[in-house]
């Protein structure tokens, strides 16, 4: 896949804990990327967050609580993203959780495979 110059990220930020069809939310979010062959798809834990609930998570290291913020980040062509919003947003209702969604503009100058680097080093 070609991916260079403008471009879209859509960004999801969920709970730890939010499930969907026995599976944690954000597996089930790449998962669903992989299968609609979106170019990419990043998932990271967060410190500290609070949201529309007013509920404060953290990652403080005596915390009981394991339900730190994720953050979900992919970048394709602007339809696509568009596309698989819909996509994630149904996710999130299926799982009945809170959370926000949303895009923001961005300009690719890079998107290469790494194995596309070890044939090259091969045919030299």
């Amino acid at each position: 896949m070609v991916l260079e110059g403008e471009a879209q990220k859509l960004k999801l930020i969920i709970e730890e804990d939010d499930r969907v069809y026995q599976r944690p939310l954000y597996e089930a979010v790449v998962f669903a990327a992989k299968k609609y062959k979106m170019a990419g798809i990043t998932v990271y834990k967060g410190m500290l967050s609070y949201g529309a609930d007013s509920i404060l998570n953290n990652s403080k290291v005596f915390s009981l609580t394991t339900n730190h913020p994720i953050v979900i980040e992919l970048i394709d062509r602007i339809e696509r993203i568009n596309s698989f919003a819909e996509i994630a947003t149904k996710l999130l209702e299926k799982a009945n959780c809170g959370g926000i969604i949303f895009t923001e503009a961005v300009d690719v100058v890079l998107y290469k495979s790494s194995k596309s680097s070890h044939s090259e080093l091969k045919n030299k």
